[in-house]
């Protein structure tokens, strides 16, 4: 099922409706010809009453009008130093920019408004440098804000400041996205850039906690430019926002597919704990059902009626990701022998090659341990080379089943090879 799809959906919008996410577009994205697209895309979400304020950078474009007028900009992202010349061409290219963001907007019938919600101040001298016309935002008028996203009106901010003496500054658009996520208490900023998210040492970060994140940023791996969105992302999280998404803004449908689904395209970056292991409840039998219907056809897991399920419906957990579920598995127990059975272990495809097995074993593990059991059992027709070279496993006999279990083992024909683990407390 592809995310766009109305059922993917379906199970996201009573979340984020009426919730506020910012999308933070580089000024790269605006010109692309996938731009339309995004447009078409934030349609979507406004469709499905979540607010949207739109902030865009314009560094590209300040780039390509100093080529034009024979300008070296001082800084292109207005970060470092901002001499006049360089605030003529940024004033140029924003509000250019802005303009073509509007017109998109009104082409998928969205009204929008460019707003001057960022009240700022010079950013000063730093280490005996004037950063001369470089603002830093101050603070962000919210009642203008709250006032537009009230009446359906998505709010666009340009990468520009204002003083109370009617002075404009450049500033640093994804400080900008930060400063309006924290001040409108949004659900998710969206950065939406050229690369496929936060590369760390060549390999795509798909998930990762702030402070993990964090850890990160005092070693070696990222690219400068990385460096720079990753603080970002960190510092929105610290600022509360419960998630901080980077993607790739030249990819189809890129933005539908972070948002509505649980793998996503590019990078999440989540200020609390995003997975999480809980026991199953009756709510779940169905999704128990799906994830499993699969490998239930492809004989490597056995059958189980939603009956069966739910006459040991304690004995299930389930894996989420951001509350959805995405793997199972069972512990069933038999205390009078001393063992436990790890069963209907199983990982949706999307999320393979992620760990979630291992863990999964590891937390069936640890229940067994808690329950003073010595051994742990599993049966298998097709994965039992992972439960041999991965978790630790040793081939066993049908004889190492207790009773009860071996009778069903008989019946049902499966002649799954059984599997045994000790447990060392």
């Amino acid at each position: 099922m592809k995310p766009t799809d109305l059922r993917g959906i379906l199970q996201y919008i009573p979340r984020f409706r009426e919730k506020i996410f910012i999308i933070s577009v580089d000024g790269a994205v605006v010109t692309d010809e996938n731009f339309g697209n995004i447009l078409l895309d934030i349609a979507v979400l406004r469709s499905l009453n979540i607010r949207v304020v739109l902030a865009h950078g314009a560094a590209a474009q300040v780039k390509l009008l100093g080529s034009e007028q024979n300008v070296v900009p001082s800084d292109l992202d207005g970060s470092g130093v901002t001499d006049a010349e360089t605030l003529k061409l940024a004033l140029t290219a924003a509000n250019r920019l802005s303009h073509e963001i509007l017109e998109g907007l009104s082409a998928n019938d969205l009204r929008a408004a460019v707003t001057n919600a960022i009240i700022a101040h010079p950013l000063g001298i730093l280490q005996g440098v004037d950063h001369l016309f470089t603002g830093k935002v101050e603070r962000v008028d919210v009642e203008l804000l709250q006032t537009l996203l009230g009446q359906g009106i998505v709010p666009v901010i340009p990468p520009l400041g204002f003083d109370g003496d009617g002075k404009t500054y450049r500033v640093n658009s994804d400080n900008v996205a930060v400063a309006v996520a924290d001040a409108l208490k949004a659900t998710k900023l969206i950065f939406i850039t050229t690369v496929d998210g936060l590369i760390y040492q060549g390999q795509l970060i798909r998930q990762m906690l702030v402070a993990d994140l964090i850890g990160l940023l005092g070693r070696p791996g990222f690219s400068p430019e990385m460096v720079s969105k990753a603080r970002q992302a960190a510092a929105a999280c610290h600022a509360g926002v419960p998630r901080v998404h980077i993607i790739n803004g030249r990819v189809d449908e890129g933005l539908l597919a972070e948002v509505f689904s649980n793998e996503g395209i590019g990078t999440l970056i989540y200020a609390n704990e995003y997975q999480q292991v809980r026991a199953a409840k009756k709510k779940d039998i169905r999704s128990i059902q799906m994830l499993t219907k699969g490998s239930v056809e492809a004989a490597e897991l056995m059958r189980r009626t939603r009956g069966m399920i739910e006459k040991q419906l304690g004995d299930y957990y389930i894996f989420e990701i951001d509350r959805n579920p995405v793997a199972c598995v069972a512990l069933h127990t038999y205390p009078e022998f001393g063992k436990g059975e790890l069963a209907c272990l199983y990982v949706s495809q999307a999320h393979e090659n992620q760990g979630i097995g291992k863990k999964l074993v590891q937390f069936v593990e640890n229940k067994a341990r808690e329950m003073g059991l010595q051994e742990l059992i599993t049966l298998s027709t097709q994965a039992f080379s992972y439960f041999q070279s991965k978790a630790g496993f040793a081939e066993a006999t049908p004889d190492d089943l207790p009773p009860a279990r071996r009778e069903k083992y008989e019946q049902s024909g499966r002649k799954s090879k059984v599997l045994v683990k000790k447990l060392v407390r």
